[in-house]
């Protein structure tokens, strides 16, 4: 059978467009327009814009395509792509393994596409690989990975990318062994941002689409890596997770008859999805009963364990969060903003946003209590419950969030996400090319159209 390492490979070297479900192949297109969506409006809100001043001070010059740049080396471009893909907190994740897949799959398999000079089907191949090894990696310890402080975008989703990067360019099963190989020591991101409301985190996207493309091309070039890199007594599970619970062994065993792909949610609100449940029951007690802020004397927030440890502690910081990125990681924060100004969106989270008075006031009214919506982290469940000044109690929850498998956005309210994260970036006949190109990737000769990307500019 081979080791996981070489099982995982077999499949990422020899998967062809036509053994993936055209359902799969339908997401895996619509995840991609959403996470570019997400990375443009990044850079027209001028979010993480120290990539692009970083890279140029110590990278080289190239003719790579990034979002807003066309001269970058094409490890650069990776980078900057996939932090602006993450930068808002907007983009996808997939609910057990808690991995926000496409901000470091996406970036990684384009830059390898586009320097492979490869067809839109060996993308799409590249991305359906990409999201199953990142998803079945991050699967196999499930929330461990939080518990011990690493974030599983940047830890697991390396694997994906380089997975990615193997397939988009054409690696062979050998090849692409020995670049999750060496992906393994290139695996990395804390949650450590917590701490101050910093932006490392965005960073961890980037960080895993570059390496991914570095994994492929040193792979390429020769170069070796451990076949024993996941289940090695020195290997990735064993020092990540000192092994505790994880299984990849039976994540592995479906690969091709099972598709994780499909299960990956979407984000409806640029903030931690551990937020998301919880302010759309607020929202569902607010349709149903109108209420003002100066009319609540309290909210409890439900969350889960996770969502405790990500949202809703320390308490002190996350009623008073001191950074616009911090505030993403507030449920209080979240919930105020929704009852104050009847909306959470990407200008929600700017310095001006956060140091609303009537949201500042309300937040220490607002606290939480810790529920179970599952025995493994496989959905974002939340709920409130709402104090009115008369006498009132208000509650709503939800066992699933919107956006997930179970409580799906339509393609259409996608499609408006993208057209709306767009717009702010890209003229109308860019952001119509990257819509219409990208759900028909699987039939296109080249990739070319994705340069529309590098005329993407600041709002004013």
């Amino acid at each position: 059978m081979g080791t996981q390492s070489e099982r995982l490979s077999d499949f990422v070297a020899q998967l062809k467009i036509e053994q993936i479900p055209e359902a799969t192949v339908q997401h895996a297109q619509l995840h991609a327009l959403d996470a570019l969506g997400c990375g443009v409006a990044a850079y027209a809100f001028g979010e993480a814009s120290y990539t692009l001043g970083a890279v140029r001070e110590i990278g080289g010059h190239g003719t790579a395509t990034a979002i807003g740049a066309t001269d970058l080396t094409p490890a650069d471009a990776a980078f900057v792509t996939g932090t602006l893909c993450h930068a808002l907190d907007f983009d996808d994740t997939h609910p057990n393994s808690v991995v926000h897949v496409s901000a470091g799959v996406v970036p990684a398999a384009i830059v390898a596409a586009r320097v492979a000079g490869a067809t839109g089907a060996d993308l799409l191949a590249g991305i359906v690989a990409g999201n199953e090894v990142s998803i079945r990696v991050g699967n196999a310890a499930g929330g461990t990975f939080h518990a011990r402080g690493f974030h599983p975008t940047g830890v697991c989703g390396v694997f994906g990318a380089t997975a990615a990067a193997s397939r988009a360019r054409g690696l062979d099963a050998v090849q692409t062994a020995n670049a999750l190989g060496i992906a393994g020591s290139m695996a990395s991101g804390l949650l450590e941002f917590l701490s101050d409301g910093s932006e490392t985190k965005r960073l961890h996207a980037g960080w895993a689409a570059r390496s991914g493309l570095t994994a492929a091309a040193l792979a390429a070039h020769g170069a070796t890596g451990p076949a024993t890199v996941f289940e090695g007594a020195r290997g990735y599970y064993a020092t990540y997770v000192h092994g505790a619970d994880s299984d990849l062994g039976n994540q592995v065993g479906d690969l091709g008859n099972h598709w994780v792909t499909d299960e990956i949610a979407y984000k409806p609100y640029p903030a931690c999805h551990y937020t998301h449940a919880a302010v759309d029951a607020l929202a569902e007690v607010l349709a149903a009963n109108p209420l003002r802020a100066d009319e609540v004397t309290s909210i409890v927030g439900f969350t889960t364990e996770t969502g405790v440890a990500l949202v809703s502690e320390p308490v002190a910081d996350k009623v008073h969060p001191r950074t616009a990125y911090d505030a993403k990681f507030s449920l209080p924060y979240c919930l105020a903003t929704r009852l104050v100004t009847g909306r959470l969106d990407v200008g929600s989270f700017t310095e001006d946003a956060i140091a609303d008075p009537e949201v500042a006031a309300l937040t220490p009214r607002i606290g939480y209590e810790l529920r179970q919506y599952s025995a493994k982290p496989d959905s974002f469940g939340g709920g409130v419950r709402v104090e009115t000044v008369d006498g009132r109690v208000l509650e709503h929850e939800f066992r699933y969030q919107r956006g997930g498998a179970e409580n799906p956005l339509s393609t259409d309210d996608v499609l408006t996400k993208f057209r709306t994260n767009a717009g702010y970036g890209l003229p109308s006949e860019h952001v119509a090319t990257l819509e219409r190109s990208t759900l028909q990737l699987a039939g296109l000769r080249d990739v070319s159209y994705l340069d529309v990307l590098a005329s993407a500019t600041e709002r004013k």
